[in-house]
């Protein structure tokens, strides 16, 4: 991490012969080890702190001296189950919180994997690293839907590259796990890769068995986040998973689970982590792990134990203890600067030795990433009546807003508009042109005439809405603004969100985001969407990783039956 000259610099600084760039006096600090508040200063060369005790420096020349006295410093946290492509990109989630004490996260490529050429992806993540923050990465093994090219493109020589990296820490998330245990070689391939290069392996077990649990567990899985009930976590924790507690805009899990541990009266919390899971962009307006410290609080938690599992409990799950979550000697300069262990929201940030937050201003803008090397957004062809042929009437049931049923219309399929019901048109269409997918949608909207999102689970187009020509008029919108979603109404555009980097992501703060992300929700529930986050509806609609009824690039999947209800069409 440190090259020949700046080791000698730092030894020189302990030797009294260089003075340190930042001194931290009067410190009262969390020892991660300990487990205790310590008292002591802290000298920070560079992005490292060069010695943490009770002596100050022999030379102050140049040094800027922060005095500490009244403050609790606690290690950088960290969330470690992070989707950061929910409407936001990585740069702009990392730019919001990190000005929030989150400066480390575990972040999933799927995106990367699956839309760019490799060199494209390492190229965005080697500018990532040039910012004053942590990224590291999980390795995915599957797409979480059913592609044409599932083989093909979630191959083991890739996933090899990618699991070589030294900032990839983890294969993962395991959505696809019942076809490892039908024998999927080259998925046990790429995992058998993934523990020879000392990686863990993160399952996505929602619901499952006591058995199930142990055949995953033999197969090589070391954690899992699925946990909805203490039951659950035990029966994990029983078969040897690391857990990760989740409070997500659709999985508020964390305050029950914590308090149903305390009841239970489990001293468990030094092998327990807790995740946002990749939320939607306003679900974050309170905060990122700094969020989970204080329910954790709130629930009764210790605040030791509350800071280490968004800290220290990461960082020794996955060996980063060297460079991360301990104030110490040798590590990364990445501090939280706190009113009392009793408000997690810091006053002050220090990232890898400079300031992102200070006396509670914002102090830097993250802007490392080239956003213009991901390819354009572009939608070489129209939609047109004929795309409007519906070969079933089976259709996609919502019984909340990420489960779903088998459901079979009345309606004639002919009829270019819908009226008086809560059925609307489904599509999916290739974002090349190349095929489609017709189903309908029951319980999304009553009154929505033409919606369209380039926002997917595999990038495709997806079009909702209850008239044919409204339909297509959003759809030419989203040609127009270059990606993301529009709304279409009575002839109008009444609300888009952009999503200008491919397709997928805003290139805007993610306070900007959150904003158009509640105005387009505010439609679409003043049009008859009534379940929790539309924007993970979107996403899941395509998600096999819960068996129920899936619209995907091969056609309409039963996922329990592995069955294809209605088949893709070219077009």
């Amino acid at each position: 991490m440190w090259n020949a000259q700046e080791l000698q610099e730092q030894l020189a600084i302990i030797n009294g012969q260089k003075a340190p760039d930042i001194l931290i006096e009067n410190a009262t600090y969390l020892h991660s080890i300990f487990k205790k508040w310590m008292k002591g200063n802290i000298w920070i060369q560079g992005d490292r702190i060069v010695y943490v005790g009770e002596r100050l420096p022999a030379q102050f020349e140049g040094t800027e001296r922060v005095d500490a006295s009244g403050k609790k410093i606690v290690p950088g946290y960290i969330e470690p189950h992070v989707h950061p492509f929910q409407l936001y990109n990585p740069e702009s989630f990392a730019d919001y919180a990190g000005k929030r004490g989150t400066t480390t996260i575990l972040s999933d490529n799927l995106m990367l994997f699956s839309l760019l050429d490799r060199q494209i992806a390492f190229t965005v993540i080697d500018q990532l690293n040039e910012l004053p923050f942590s990224f590291y990465w999980w390795a995915r093994v599957d797409s979480q839907t059913v592609l044409q090219n599932e083989q093909q493109l979630f191959n083991p020589e890739d996933i090899a590259a990618w699991l070589k990296r030294s900032d990839v820490l983890l294969t993962g998330e395991l959505t696809s796990w019942p076809r490892l245990l039908q024998g999927d070689q080259q998925m046990m391939q790429s995992l058998i890769e993934a523990k020879r290069q000392g990686k863990k392996i993160e399952g996505h077990f929602p619901g499952a068995s006591e058995r199930t649990l142990a055949r995953m567990k033999l197969l090589g899985v070391d954690g899992d986040h699925e946990s909805m009930t203490v039951d659950e976590v035990e029966r994990r924790l029983q078969q040897g998973y690391a857990v990760t507690l989740r409070e997500s805009s659709i999985r508020p899990d964390l305050s029950n689970l914590l308090e149903g541990i305390i009841e239970r009266d489990l001293n468990v919390f030094d092998h327990l982590m807790m995740t946002t899971d990749g939320s939607t962009p306003s679900f974050y307006e309170d905060g990122v792990m700094d969020k989970c410290i204080q329910i954790a609080l709130d629930a009764g938690v210790a605040p030791i134990d509350a800071y280490q599992m968004a800290s220290y409990n990461v960082a020794r799950y996955y060996d980063i203890t060297d460079l991360h979550s301990v104030i110490g000697t040798g590590r990364f300069a990445t501090l939280n600067f706190l009113e009392d262990e009793w408000n997690p929201v810091p006053m002050d940030v220090l990232s890898k030795g400079q300031w992102l937050l200070k006396e509670g201003q914002a102090m830097k803008k993250f802007q490392a990433v080239d956003w213009k090397r991901l390819p354009d957004f572009t939608l070489p062809f129209e939609v047109t009546d004929q795309d409007f042929s519906f070969k079933s009437n089976k259709g996609i049931e919502m019984v909340n807003d990420v489960i779903t049923k088998v459901y079979e219309t009345d309606l004639d399929l002919t009829d270019r508009v819908i009226t008086d019901c809560n059925e609307c048109f489904l599509l999916l269409i290739d974002r090349n042109g190349k095929w489609r997918v017709n189903t309908m949608l029951k319980g999304f909207a009553n009154s929505l005439q033409g919606f369209a999102s380039s926002y997917s689970n595999t990038g495709d187009i997806l079009l909702i809405g209850q008239d044919w020509e409204e339909i297509k008029r959003a759809f030419n919108e989203l040609k127009k603004i270059g990606g993301g979603m529009a709304i279409a109404e009575n002839g109008e555009i009444i609300v888009t969100l952009p999503l200008a980097v491919s397709g997928g992501m805003s290139e805007q703060p993610l306070e900007v985001v959150a904003e158009q992300e509640l105005a387009l929700k505010q439609v679409l529930k003043e049009r008859g969407y009534h379940q929790g986050d539309a924007i993970y509806t979107l996403l899941f609609l395509e998600s096999i990783h819960l068996p129920r009824v899936r619209i995907t690039p091969v056609g309409l999947v039963q996922v329990l039956k592995n069955e294809r209800l209605i088949p893709n069409t070219e077009r």
